[in-house]
């Protein structure tokens, strides 16, 4: 096999790479990183010293990409589906890459700090961090009321980000009940075949996850 990801089926930022691979029907490798090992933190470091996952491995041209839009940008140039996930168009590829950096950063970034927070034990103010998710529910409300996905009709590197984004974030701050756009918009995303699969696949995981008791049932 020419690629082989080392990931973990917990994390989101490794599902947004798992969905992408999904997609397209990308043939990879599995190597499941636990980051509480030693061996396993070492093998990781070697290839990305911030030892930080997924990195993926292109055993072929001898290369290790990290860094999850990165690495689909790479996918999509040197493992090209039938979908591409990025558009040729600049301009439409431009606002993929914004939108696929607005997930990662205003909906990913907030979730996490409250998710860390809470395995740490610190006791500390989320009244930023729920701010921000509150400002990005309202975005993608008044975005969605006009698309199918996030950058228009194609599913796209936007949508890999939103996926995991939204699901985990949906634990921490519900989505409010009159933002019909944002509810269907998740609907869609969930019934994905690629998303559906990560989230089968993350089933006997979900239990290390600290907010698992705000997993709706049909997910677990």
């Amino acid at each position: 096999m020419s690629l082989t990801l080392y990931y973990h089926p917990l994390a989101s930022f490794c599902h947004k790479v798992l969905i992408a691979l999904y997609e397209n029907g990308t043939q990879f490798d599995k190597r499941i990183i636990n980051l509480g090992e030693e061996a396993d933190r070492a093998e990781l470091q070697a290839m990305w010293p911030p030892c930080k996952f997924p990195v993926i491995r292109d055993h072929e041209r001898k290369r290790d990409v990290p860094e999850t839009s990165v690495i689909i940008e790479y996918l999509d140039r040197h493992f090209p589906g039938a979908q591409p996930l990025i558009p040729a168009d600049w301009d439409a590829a431009l606002d993929v890459r914004l939108w696929d950096r607005f997930f990662d950063n205003y909906v990913q970034e907030p979730m996490q700090a409250i998710v860390n927070g809470h395995l740490t034990g610190l006791q500390c103010d989320q009244t930023k961090e729920r701010t921000k998710l509150k400002t990005a529910y309202k975005m993608i409300e008044k975005r969605m009321a006009s698309r199918v996905w996030m950058c228009g009709d194609a599913f796209s590197m936007a949508d890999c980000a939103a996926a995991p984004a939204l699901f985990y974030a949906s634990t921490i701050l519900p989505f409010p009940e009159e933002y019909a756009q944002l509810q269907a918009y998740f609907e869609r995303l969930v019934m994905r075949p690629s998303v559906k699969q990560v989230l089968e696949e993350s089933k006997p995981y979900f239990s290390l996850y600290p907010f698992v008791q705000d997993i709706p049932e049909r997910f677990l």
